[in-house]
């Protein structure tokens, strides 16, 4: 099986579905934004405050380049797509499904989330990207599964059928 790659706006359910697709298929998971923190020895939190943006996506395209490609569903970051190298990675070694999550469904999601850097922006700012990187998704992505009213289960499901 060539590998699955997880895209969606952070909430979206990438790092869930993951575990499950994984699970059910019987490959490996692998979750970029815990590797970073993994190999990088900091939270992601952490390394935005830091050392900026520009060097969690460095670090970011790093470990996607490490991952395997056959028989594993990677979760990717939020913003892995901002970088198109990290695009053509991806769609050059596997599949890439995209999670769509609309934005009133994420901020439901995320409300008391304290851990995501972007997420701490104003409400503009967060719509703003979220509408930008809502055009990269259905771009780049092979697959779109919607998210909003499913559970875990019917998404996982979801994507299993598609994949046939």
């Amino acid at each position: 099986m060539k590998t699955l790659y997880l895209i969606g706006f952070m909430g979206s359910g990438k790092s869930t579905i993951g575990e499950m697709l994984s699970s059910s298929l019987r490959v490996s998971h692998i979750d970029t934004d815990h590797m970073v923190e993994e190999v990088y020895g900091q939270t992601i939190a952490a390394i935005f405050q830091n050392n900026g943006e520009g060097t969690f996506r460095m670090y970011e395209s790093e470990v996607l380049k490490n991952t395997p490609l056959q028989n594993c569903v990677i979760s990717t970051g939020g913003g892995i797509v901002e970088k198109g190298e990290n695009v053509l990675f991806m769609k050059e070694n596997g599949v890439v499904v995209y999670l769509e999550t609309s934005f009133d469904e994420i901020a439901k999601r995320l409300e008391d989330d304290q851990t995501r850097p972007l997420w701490s922006n104003n409400v503009q700012e967060k719509k703003d990207l979220f509408i930008h990187r809502k055009k990269l998704y259905e771009k780049d992505a092979d697959i779109i599964v919607h998210t909003d009213n499913k559970t875990a289960i019917e998404i996982t499901e979801e994507v299993k059928a598609l994949l046939i």
